[in-house]
């Protein structure tokens, strides 16, 4: 029996698709592998929510002024009187945010010593307000 061999020079113009098709089932298997890996569901331990109620600070308001006077909650306070009052804040159960509200042109001594009282004392809640 005799083969022919096809001896032609023209141009195929036809598309192989065996190696995409093994291509194709290379990757459906990968899919079919890896999918339940993906679809894993993770157990997390969330937190809770608390049924306490949480009492709210107050805050208090030391303005200083620009000739050094100082005011707690609007109220004329001198340099002693501040020791005495970030003392008492300090030891309070849920500690107030001191907030300080210092005008334009005040030393920066004056602001300094005043943090420095408060830290002193204890204080971990100050805020500076910004300017008027």
């Amino acid at each position: 029996m005799a083969f022919s061999a096809r001896v032609s020079r023209d141009v195929m113009a036809q598309i192989n698709v065996t190696p995409l098709v093994d291509v194709l089932l290379v990757l459906l298997i990968i899919f079919m592998i890896s999918s339940p890996v993906i679809t894993h569901k993770a157990r997390m331990d969330l937190p809770q929510a608390s049924k306490t109620v949480v009492e709210q600070s107050t805050s208090i308001h030391l303005a200083i002024h620009t000739d050094g006077a100082m005011y707690w909650n609007d109220a004329p306070i001198s340099q002693d009187q501040l020791k005495t009052q970030l003392s008492i804040a300090a030891m309070q159960a849920v500690q107030p945010a001191l907030q300080i509200d210092a005008a334009d042109g005040v030393a920066y001594d004056a602001v300094a010593r005043v943090l420095a009282e408060a830290k002193a004392q204890g204080l971990g809640k100050i805020d500076m307000l910004g300017m008027r």
